[in-house]
């Protein structure tokens, strides 16, 4: 139950079976994604991969006989096409053509009659159709799939065809599990189910274990839980991406204080960073207290390497001087995004506006929350998009209380300039009235006299926040593999065996996109002797989940939330 190691085993099997000599990669735009996060270019260039190129843009007519062409496309009508096109005119030698899913037998054909020059020695299926983010967390880097309760048809497909290569990638054939209330889960769940029975050839695993019970495929939907994507993160991973963004692992510095010019832009990668990996769900003051040793060690050993008294000691630097170097770039890609990190949370006062987003999200007290929240919304050193996620969270959760005052702090925001039309569509897309299940009773809640703030040693002025949100993924996870009952909540799809024991393995996709929250919440649960991995349409920042949001809704008012129908009652 590893994404990046079931990508990996792949592409080390294309590489391979081409034999020896120089190879050209050719790839899409999905596929080009799909390597860089599984390896990189040196990686490549071990595997005697020194060019590569992308099948739909446009390219030289050279003609290189001398190297072994590696297709890696997904079978899609264009890019057939486009590699048609390049078989009836080969410029390399020999072509080894992987598609990273299911791909039609009408297209086998017109690629064979394509190769008149007969070109062509291997043409293969790869289940590699997805985006390895973490070893338990994948994405399809799909944005803005909803409309309504209804997907976009091609996203819908796509996210099919994935979904269905990453359980052959796994070898997995589920149970399959949808949130009761969210049509667009039913929609994916029916079209997996269907897709399932129609390649039953592709899917007939040996069972793993005599008697053991199937894996569970459950499939949620984001408007469930719209508390977990809005608020701050304190978690690395997270936090660099909430702050700064990841984008295919890589993170762009530009215009950052303190960024070497050769480090614009980073990658941040379980596989290519030790550093990132075993710190990934480190929260703030722990990374940098693991910034500072680290650093301090060097320190030490760059010393050391300066007494060379002897052709021994030169020999001996030398042979050590790249790895120092190495770890000297680490050192420094980390302080310089730490660095930033440290400035965004002093700047946009996220100490004083996470612990209010927590308590929100967390326990009810309406009356003390709202005089927070309306001196914090008011407050011109918090930046108006914090002040539009407290507001967000207050809407939410007091949708419905007697007292609510979502208006008045929307005549508060607007003065300031903020984006107040978002919150009448966040409560359209995931209000009361939209979420399946009761999310606010979900949360567990803390006591908040056991609440401690400590000092990570070391690190002057760096404290470790609040972090009492649990998202309503953990209670999922907790309730499925404790083995309780799922109906009527989690309706199976298809016929389901019965089985006495729970699931031993569980893929959680969430229609909408993921977290690195939920990401923490699932490493968790692996941690506690669980098999579990989560994917997304995509991983969310509360940046990105707004647009998804705005994108879902159209903005008309609703009979079912009292909050939409004050705002819009009111001359906001």
């Amino acid at each position: 139950m590893d994404v990046i190691t079931a990508v990996k085993l792949y592409i080390e099997k294309m590489t391979s079976e081409s034999g020896p000599g120089m190879k050209i990669l050719l790839m899409d735009k999905d596929t080009t994604s799909i390597v860089s996060m599984a390896f990189s270019q040196s990686d490549m260039l071990q595997k005697e991969v020194y060019l590569f190129e992308r099948i739909d843009t446009a390219k030289s007519n050279e003609r290189m006989k001398h190297l072994k062409c590696l297709v890696f496309i997904r079978p899609t009508k264009n890019n057939i096409a486009f590699l048609c096109h390049e078989l009836r005119n080969p410029r390399f030698g020999s072509y080894y053509i992987y598609f990273s899913n299911i791909v039609p037998r009408a297209d086998i054909k017109l690629l064979a009659e394509s190769d008149e020059s007969e070109s062509v020695r291997e043409v293969k299926e790869v289940y590699a159709d997805y985006l390895g983010v973490n070893a338990n967390l994948f994405s399809f880097n799909l944005s803005n799939c909803i409309r309504g309760q209804n997907w976009d048809r091609d996203a819908l497909h796509r996210s099919m065809d994935s979904l269905t290569a990453l359980l052959l990638s796994l070898k997995l054939k589920p149970n399959i599990r949808y949130s009761g209330g969210s049509k667009a889960a039913h929609q994916l769940a029916k079209e997996c189910y269907d897709k399932i029975l129609k390649e039953n050839t592709l899917f007939d695993f040996r069972a793993q274990e005599s008697g053991a019970p199937p894996p569970l495929l459950l499939i949620l939907d984001r408007k469930d839980d719209p508390v977990t994507p809005l608020l701050n993160q304190w978690t690395y991973q997270a936090m660099v991406h909430e702050l700064l963004t990841i984008n295919n692992n890589r993170v762009d510095l530009t215009g950052i204080d303190g960024a070497p010019k050769d480090m614009k832009e980073v990658v941040l990668s379980t596989e290519q960073d030790e550093f990132f990996a075993n710190n990934i769900y480190s929260n703030f003051g722990e990374i940098g207290q693991t910034i500072k040793t680290l650093m301090d060690e060097y320190q030490v050993k760059t010393k050391s390497q300066k007494k060379v008294e002897s052709i021994a000691d030169m020999k001996h630097f030398v042979e050590t001087y790249p790895q120092f170097k190495k770890m000297s770039g680490t050192i420094t890609k980390h302080v310089v995004v730490i660095g930033e990190l440290s400035n965004q949370v002093a700047k946009q006062q996220l100490l004083e506006v996470s612990e209010l987003e927590q308590e929100i999200s967390c326990r009810a007290d309406h009356s003390a929350q709202l005089q927070r929240v309306k001196k914090l919304v008011a407050d011109e050193r918090i930046s108006l998009k914090n002040a539009l996620r407290l507001v967000l969270l207050y809407a939410l959760r007091y949708e419905r209380h007697a007292n609510c005052d979502t208006v008045g702090l929307l005549n508060t925001l607007k003065q300031r300039g903020g984006d107040v039309h978002v919150v009448p569509r966040m409560l359209e897309y995931a209000g009361q009235h939209a979420r399946h299940g009761d999310l606010f009773n979900n949360v567990k809640i803390m006591d908040a006299v056991k609440l401690t703030r400590s000092l990570i040693k070391g690190l002057k002025g760096v404290e470790n926040v609040y972090t009492q949100h649990s998202c309503l993924l953990k209670e999922i996870l907790e309730d499925v593999f404790k083995g309780r009952p799922l109906d009527p909540m989690y309706p199976c799809i298809g016929s389901e065996l019965s089985f006495r024991r729970p699931p031993q393995q569980v893929i959680v996709f969430i229609v909408g996109g993921a977290t690195y929250e939920e990401a923490l919440a699932v490493h968790a649960m692996n941690l506690s002797g669980y098999k579990c991995i989560l994917g997304g349409t995509t991983i969310h920042s509360s940046d990105t989940f707004i647009k998804e949001v705005l994108t879902a809704t159209s903005g008309q008012p609703m009979k079912h939330s009292r909050s939409l129908q004050q705002f819009h009652n009111a001359d906001i």
